[in-house]
């Protein structure tokens, strides 16, 4: 009998893997995306301070608002714009792109689309 880790155990490894090589300074942060079944999480991390500059998500007052009606891909996209409005209003236009160990699709994908048209460099 073939015994499988779940997914979230994969993940998990790729993402230990990416984050020794992917890290926010001051000049250029990381920004980080992570998923549950129903939300969007997005946050921009100074990692040589430990500070979370900016953060945005599906579960705030104003963006639930805002993605009301849509599926989680769309209400991503909204996630990484306004991401990207709150990271310029700090001066933040540089940042470095951390999926989390997920593979670059859908919700990922949308986060990072959303934050590049806003404004914000990867």
């Amino acid at each position: 009998m073939i015994i499988k880790k779940d997914r979230n155990a994969d993940r998990l490894i790729r993402h230990k893997r990416v984050r020794e090589k992917v890290s926010g300074t001051a000049e250029k942060p990381r920004l980080c995306v992570c998923k549950s079944l129903l939300h969007t999480y997005v946050q921009i991390i100074d990692d040589a301070q430990g500070h979370t500059l900016a953060a945005c998500s599906t579960v705030e007052k104003g963006i639930r608002e805002k993605v009301k009606g849509k599926n989680k891909v769309d209400a991503a996209k909204v996630v990484g714009e306004e991401t990207a409005k709150r990271a310029l209003s700090k001066g933040i236009e540089n940042v470095v792109f951390d999926r989390g160990g997920y593979i670059y699709t859908g919700r990922v994908k949308s986060v990072a689309d959303g934050a590049r048209e806003a404004g914000l460099k990867f």
